[in-house]
Parts: C-alpha cells; sequence; structure tokens
C-alpha cells in the first residue's frame, strides 16, 4: 500500500482553551493538488502549521511520507516547502537575492547552487529588477512573490500555500496558479487552503471542507457541489461565498 504524502491521525490542537482541530483523519496522496476549504478560523493554518512542524499536536500526529513531522522534523523539513499567509521577512539588512540564498542554507543548498537556484525563481516571479533591493523597499505584491521564492528555493516535494492569493491582484494570482499548474504536473505534491471556490475548482483535484476544527466532508470539486444538500454544509458554503466577495 502506497504511503500518503501527508496523513492527518486523530489530530486534535487546544490553545487554552480554543480548540482549533478536533479529531482531524485525512490523507493526502503523492502528487495530489489538495485543497483545504473553511471560513476564517475554521482551522486551516493549524492543519498546515503542524505539516510544518511548527505546531505540536495535542492529540494525534501528523506523518510526511510516513515520517512523524515532530519527531522526525529534521527530515520532514526538507520536504517541505510552506508559503505562509502572512508575509514574514524580518531580513532587513539583506536584499532579496541574499534572503534566498541565505535561506537555502537551511536546507545544506551549497552557495553556488544557491546562487543560481534564486536566479531562477527571480526571473520566473518577475522579481529581477527587485534582486537588489531590500524588503522594506517592495509592494506588498512583490513580497508575496518572495515569500513564494522562499518556499520554493530547496525543491520541496510536497509544496504548502496558505491562502496565496488572499488579497493578490490579477496578476499575482493567474501567475500562482500557472506555476503550481506546472508543479502539479511535475509531479509535486501540492496542498492549498483558501476560501475562493473559483481557485479550489481550477486547482484542486480534491478538497476537504472543515469548519470549527472538524473535517465536514472530502471528495472531489464536483462531487462536494452536488452533496452540498446538508444543511450544514450549505452554510459553510454560503460562509465561504461571503469570504469570496469580501
Amino acid at each position: 500500500m502506497k504511503i500518503p504524502a501527508v496523513s492527518f491521525q486523530s489530530l486534535e490542537k487546544v490553545y487554552r482553551n480554543v480548540t482549533a482541530l478536533k479529531d482531524l483523519s485525512l490523507d493526502i496522496q503523492e502528487g495530489e493538488f489538495f485543497g483545504l476549504l473553511g471560513p476564517n478560523g475554521a482551522g486551516k493554518t493549524t492543519s498546515l502549521n503542524t505539516i510544518a512542524g511548527l505546531v505540536k499536536p495535542t492529540k494525534g500526529k501528523v506523518l510526511i511520507d510516513g515520517l512523524d513531522a515532530i519527531r522526525q522534523y529534521r527530515e520532514t523539513h526538507r520536504l517541505v516547502g510552506m508559503m505562509f499567509q502572512d508575509i514574514i521577512l524580518d531580513s532587513r539588512f539583506l536584499n532579496v537575492h541574499e534572503i534566498l540564498v541565505y535561506h537555502a542554507g537551511y536546507f545544506g543548498i551549497p552557495r553556488r547552487r544557491a546562487q543560481e537556484l534564486a536566479n531562477e525563481l527571480l526571473k520566473r516571479l518577475d522579481l529581477w529588477n527587485k534582486r537588489t533591493a531590500r524588503v522594506q523597499e517592495l509592494s506588498g505584491g512583490m513580497k508575496r512573490r518572495l515569500m513564494l521564492a522562499k518556499a520554493l528555493i530547496h525543491d520541496p516535494a510536497i509544496i504548502i500555500l496558505d491562502e496565496p492569493t488572499a488579497g493578490a491582484d490579477v496578476e499575482l494570482r493567474l501567475l500562482i496558479w500557472k506555476m503550481m499548474e506546472e508543479f502539479h504536473e511535475q509531479g509535486k505534491t501540492i496542498v492549498l487552503t483558501t476560501h475562493y471556490l473559483e481557485e479550489a475548482e481550477r486547482l484542486c483535484d480534491r478538497v476537504a471542507i472543515i469548519d470549527q476544527g472538524k473535517l465536514l466532508v472530502e471528495g472531489s470539486p464536483e462531487e462536494l457541489m452536488k452533496r452540498q444538500n446538508q444543511q450544514h454544509l450549505e452554510d459553510v458554503f454560503l460562509q465561504l461565498i461571503r469570504d469570496d466577495s469580501v
């Protein structure tokens, strides 16, 4: 039996008195483009942070290619590239190119190779002309491009995207879609959180809808649209549509 790329096993996470995830069990297969949908505060970001080893579950575990994301963090860290929802770029004294080269060092990539990879990504993400700029000189859209470049610099097998196009302009949204479709064709496993139904329908092979930390339903986008006759599922879809319109 093939080992899933990502396996949530009876996962729970409690922050003080707030339950962010409750008994989440879900497998994401290698090479799958998988979407996690749900209204704001549903537990999507917490789910992704457990994959990246940034959040320790209260109960249960997350396996990455059969390895425990917490106990075997050193091994799983190399398999995962994550683009965070919030812009986290605190390297005020490095320029854009240096940030990528420096970040590649965390994964043991030799400096010369890191420079080559950085050059490729900056050109592909239309940041080449900003390669010597500091973070504080970048627009919001350019910062998002740099966040994506950081997630991809070590050529991860699993790409994690947390609301990558939230607040993005049309040009950036289409660029991210095109790149992810190409990575999907190459056999990468991609996990996406979004509340844009259009995005999930276009990109994802399979999606799961979570709300209040619980898994409601999973299947292809087409299957879920047919199965939304359940009242609670209808309510979640309506909330997704409202979020999409914001």
